[in-house]
């Protein structure tokens, strides 16, 4: 998927899978070739194990919409800052602790703009693309499901 801009359009690349990913590959391919990058900035969210606890974190989302709604914030992140490229992967599936659930990268020029279009993706995608997660526990059981977090919203709001 392309964004735009008055720059043109920016390569962005959101997809939704549930095998793992390499994050070095991702950064690979959005710098080969690319002279005009000089910051890339790669946010890697794993599953925690909560203190012992968790045996895997169950992801669950809404195919179309979630990619769709990526795409969007992706997209935006390229109209506020000048980003040469972007890239978004979320798994789905149940994911054991220790393993890989989220990437977000951000290239440009330089830093900040890499920094905060990374960040303001990250922040959104938590908050606006329809993804669910349940906790099965290593005792056997199965949480509910998790409920949003307030942290969140707070975090996405900073960017209104």
């Amino acid at each position: 998927m392309d964004g735009g801009g008055a720059r043109g359009a920016v390569p962005i690349n959101v997809r939704i899978q549930r095998e793992d990913f390499d994050a070095a590959a991702e950064v690979a391919a959005l710098t080969q070739g690319r002279a005009d990058v000089g910051a890339v900035v790669a946010f890697t969210g794993l599953c925690r194990d909560e203190a012992g606890a968790l045996a895997a974190l169950e992801l669950e989302h809404y195919p179309g919409m979630a990619e769709d709604e990526i795409a969007r914030v992706a997209q935006e992140a390229a109209a506020r800052w000048p980003i040469l490229g972007a890239t978004a992967i979320h798994r789905y599936g149940k994911i054991a602790p220790g393993g890989n659930i989220v990437l977000v990268v951000a290239t440009s020029p330089h830093r900040r703009a890499a920094f905060e279009a990374a960040e303001f993706m990250m922040d959104y995608l938590k908050t606006r693309a329809p993804f669910w997660k349940k906790e099965h526990r290593r005792d056997g059981t199965t949480g509910e499901w998790v409920e949003a977090k307030d942290a969140d919203d707070s975090a996405a709001q900073r960017w209104t």
